[in-house]
């Protein structure tokens, strides 16, 4: 702003103000400087598979100044609103894959942007705080209203408001999502897995005579007090995976469980069974043939398998031996309480008759427990190689990038 002063000492004044004779002070700037955290939440999008694109009612050179600032990429590249609309739909959605500043952009043209992004197939979320970014952040498939400075209009209209206004609180939810959404695969897959011994051991006893029922209602509800807590807390407080932002993100075609994911799970199920039923066979040879005996064998195997179900589904691309150091207090109450709860249950009479058990020698009790860890053995040396290491994207063979407008 130009700042100037005039002297007048007559007490009509002159009918313009250009009649004042004016001195010349100075020059007064303004800027709304780029929040600290800006720069690094830009470069952990690209990182993450996140293109982000800045419209702006600025200038071009204002615009590219701010571009350079958080370190957004082309920042030389820039169309105008004039620009915008000289170009045609077809142009604009071969032009924008590679432009990433709009400058002197009016409501529609943000619009229109949007719009063509969603044409390219991209996923777009939009921020802004004003009555006219509305329109474009009903548009966009995510709308994200800024909470501190947004209008109600903008807020109404968006599907997301955050309060702080911070942009680098949008990336923080972007991790907060993929960290969710990971715990929900490793809760799932964990709860196919662990069902198939359950139903395994249910059934195979109906095929032959002289297997005794080796589960009976009050095993089950035991397991559940186990498989319960595991699914409910226990990976809903794990952390995120070291790699989560440096994925692409995922095709949002995909389903949530893949063929692939459901195949290992029921791999892991099948693996515990085939280990309980080798136990069996192998106790039979060590004179373990009276029912209680058995049903106790199998089921020391199947609660240590169970736990080690919860621990290898931790996570898909690290061992459990690397994820001892991960903080998990849920875990450990949940693995102490039932280590607890089956010391009680082969040491006190009353507890040992009320499962049907039967007294065990501490040399039975640990060929039960290894056949529980032999059994998950093989997904942990599987995590070891590059089948599970891949990126979703080298396992689909698809990439899918995602756009996020940034006003």
């Amino acid at each position: 702003l130009g700042v100037a002063k005039a002297h007048f000492r007559r007490s009509d004044l002159p009918p313009n103000q250009h009649d004042f004779r004016f001195e010349f002070l100075g020059l007064i700037g303004l800027v709304d400087p780029v929040p600290p955290a800006v720069p690094a939440a830009i470069q952990e999008c690209y990182t993450a598979g996140i293109r982000v694109v800045m419209i702006t009612g600025d200038y071009p050179g204002t615009a590219r100044s701010i571009a350079r600032q958080i370190g957004l990429r082309a920042p030389e590249q820039c169309i105008t609103g004039s620009e915008l609309d000289a170009m045609s739909d077809e142009e604009l959605e071969r032009r924008i894959g590679d432009t990433s500043i709009f400058a002197r952009v009016v409501p529609e043209q943000k619009l229109r942007i949007v719009n063509a992004l969603k044409a390219r197939g991209e996923i777009v979320a939009m921020t802004g705080d004003g009555v006219n970014d509305a329109p474009a952040l009903k548009s966009a498939h995510i709308g994200i209203a800024m909470g501190g400075r947004g209008t109600d209009v903008a807020r109404e209209a968006s599907a997301l408001v955050v309060l702080d206004d911070d942009f680098s609180s949008i990336v923080a939810a972007v991790k907060l999502g993929r960290r969710i959404f990971d715990n929900i695969k490793k809760a799932v897959a964990y709860i196919f897995a662990v069902h198939v011994p359950i139903a395994g051991l249910a059934v195979i006893p109906m095929f032959f005579r002289d297997w005794p029922p080796l589960l009976l209602p009050v095993h089950v509800a035991f397991l559940e007090l186990i498989i319960d807590p595991a699914c409910s807390i226990i990976f809903e407080a794990e952390n995120a995976e070291p790699n989560v932002m440096k994925r692409p993100p995922r095709n949002s075609k995909n389903r949530l469980f893949s063929r692939g994911t459901l195949l290992l799970s029921l791999f892991q199920g099948a693996s515990v069974l085939a280990a309980i039923v080798a136990l069996l066979a192998v106790s039979a040879r060590l004179g373990h043939a009276d029912e209680n005996s058995r049903r106790t064998l199998a089921f020391i195997a199947l609660v240590v398998a169970n736990l080690g179900l919860i621990f290898t589904n931790r996570s898909w691309n690290r061992t459990i031996f690397s994820m001892f150091r991960e903080p998990n207090r849920a875990l450990w109450w949940v693995v102490g309480g039932a280590t607890g709860a089956m010391t009680l249950l082969l040491n006190v009479p009353f507890l040992r008759a009320l499962f049907h058990f039967a007294p065990l020698h501490l040399v039975d009790i640990l060929l039960s427990i290894a056949a529980g860890i032999a059994s998950i053995l093989w997904f942990e040396l599987l995590k070891l190689t590059p089948f599970l290491n891949r990126t979703p994207a080298e396992k689909t063979g698809e990439k899918q990038g995602s756009a996020c407008i940034h006003r």
